[in-house]
């Protein structure tokens, strides 16, 4: 049997909702507009490449009757290295803003989770609920605006490493430069 120990404090609650906050935060929304055009060119990028890939194909069915075996062989592993290059190229790209959306989300949770003690400390509160997981509260037991604000004043932007450049293989990259 375990000895007695002290009874937790009295719980002194808040709720919050933390897609609320995100929504509002300037930071969550400058990483949504940055990784948004980001992907927009991958997604261009990648139709014109497909095309190109298209052209090289039927330019090669329309050359075949007049090409030799090793021209059509050699034309042929073109067509299959840049297939393969190009793709390798496409998911190198996207794996790469993946690891920058994920880098500047965490940044934003970090200092989230920081804002939300801080504001939550100066209620006196020791314990915050998401709001989604609440049946009823009281609009006073809501910290979600004033957690937002203070979010947006501590974290009013967000460092996204250069496009190309992965955060996880150059992390000096992410930060800004000093001037």
């Amino acid at each position: 049997m375990l000895p007695r120990s002290a009874s937790p404090p009295a719980a002194v609650i808040a709720v919050i909702a933390v897609p609320e906050v995100m929504r509002a935060s300037i930071a969550a929304q400058q990483i949504d507009k940055v990784i948004g055009e980001r992907r927009q060119k991958l997604n261009a990028d990648a139709q014109t490449e497909q095309q190109a890939w298209r052209d090289m194909q039927q330019t090669l069915t329309n050359d075949r009757a007049k090409l030799s075996p090793d021209q059509i062989r050699t034309r042929e592993k073109e067509l299959q290295d840049r297939i393969n290059n190009g793709s390798k190229s496409l998911r190198a790209r996207d794996r790469i803003i993946q690891e920058a959306t994920q880098v500047a989300i965490n940044s934003v949770n970090a200092n989230l989770l920081a804002v939300i003690r801080q504001v939550a400390d100066s209620h006196g509160v020791n314990l915050v609920l998401h709001r989604q997981g609440t049946i009823l509260n009281a609009p006073e037991f809501d910290l979600t605006e004033q957690v937002a604000a203070e979010l947006n004043k501590l974290m009013p932007t967000v460092a996204i490493t250069p496009d190309g450049v992965s955060p996880l293989a150059a992390p000096a990259a992410a930060a800004p430069a000093k001037k």
